[in-house]
């Protein structure tokens, strides 16, 4: 059970920075994404390529995608999501369950079906004895970056000027630009700053598995399940909520192989029914 404890709780982090990018689309714009899972894909795939031209290097070709990734999700939300915004979610799902389809099927197009994954070297093999548990060295460091990234981003929003606008144009938005505050902007940033943990999450995923072309809907529930189960519009709760859902997954994994996933849906729909503000909401 320790063993199943631990790599529960690694598996999880791997869901968080899944599911910090959604949480934070949605906590400033309350704007569901998704194409969410879709954009991790290609991010490992760009990730992928990028170390193929570097001659097989992983980490330096997470330096180059993530600030691309940044840039493009300061565009995308600039010139067409922030055409969708308004009262009605319809038109903002619509475009990007569009973009969904468009990603994978250019995948498809330019990249065939086949898995890819990010060579690491002995990285990825790599472990350290806890006990009578293996602990993998990738999935610890990811875990870490995942504290972090959490940890950055409730630092952002509660500390600095740009956190205080986020809040502005999501508490509400007509007097935040009343106040002189530049809505559009104020999400394009947000977005960004969301596509950038997205990137960092692909990368990590083809670093620690592979990334397939239709891997992007998998994706997508994950983090669903996990903003969902831990609460919408907080980040630690986010996290909390990822980490309990690789923990179940890990439990299903060890009665069979084929219930990992199924028990993770199980504890989404029970929280559903019995707490469905998630376990720690931020708003109310």
């Amino acid at each position: 059970m320790l063993d199943t404890l631990i790599q529960g709780l690694l598996l999880g982090g791997l869901y968080a920075l899944f599911a910090l990018g959604l949480s934070l689309m949605f906590g400033v714009m309350r704007l569901t994404n998704i194409a969410h899972g879709d954009f991790i894909v290609l991010a490992g795939f760009a990730g992928v390529l990028v170390a193929g031209a570097l001659g097989g290097q992983a980490w330096p070709a997470a330096l180059l995608v993530i600030p691309i990734a940044f840039g493009l999700g300061w565009l995308l939300q600039r010139h067409l999501l922030n055409r969708t915004y308004g009262r009605d979610p319809l038109p903002s799902l619509v475009v990007t369950f569009g973009l969904s389809i468009v990603v994978q099927n250019a995948l498809l197009e330019f990249l065939s079906a086949d898995p890819r994954s990010l060579p690491t070297g002995g990285l990825s093999t790599a472990s350290f004895a806890l006990g009578q548990t293996q602990v993998g060295v990738l999935p610890l460091a990811i875990f870490c970056v995942a504290l972090g990234c959490t940890a950055a981003l409730q630092w952002l929003f509660a500390r600095t000027a740009v956190g205080r606008a986020f809040r502005a144009v999501s508490d509400d938005r007509s007097i935040a630009e009343l106040m002189g505050l530049d809505s559009m902007r104020v999400y394009a940033l947000a977005t960004a700053v969301a596509f950038a943990l997205i990137a960092l999450a692909g990368v990590l995923q083809a670093m620690r598995t592979t990334v397939a072309p239709t891997d992007g809907p998998q994706l997508l529930i994950y983090a669903f399940e996990a903003v969902i189960i831990g609460g919408m519009g907080s980040f630690w709760g986010t996290l909390i909520g990822a980490l309990v859902l690789g923990v179940v997954q890990q439990i299903g994994f060890r009665f069979d192989p084929g219930w990992g996933i199924w028990f993770g849906h199980l504890v989404f729909l029970a929280m559903l029914v019995v707490r469905p503000q998630g376990l720690f909401p931020k708003t109310r």
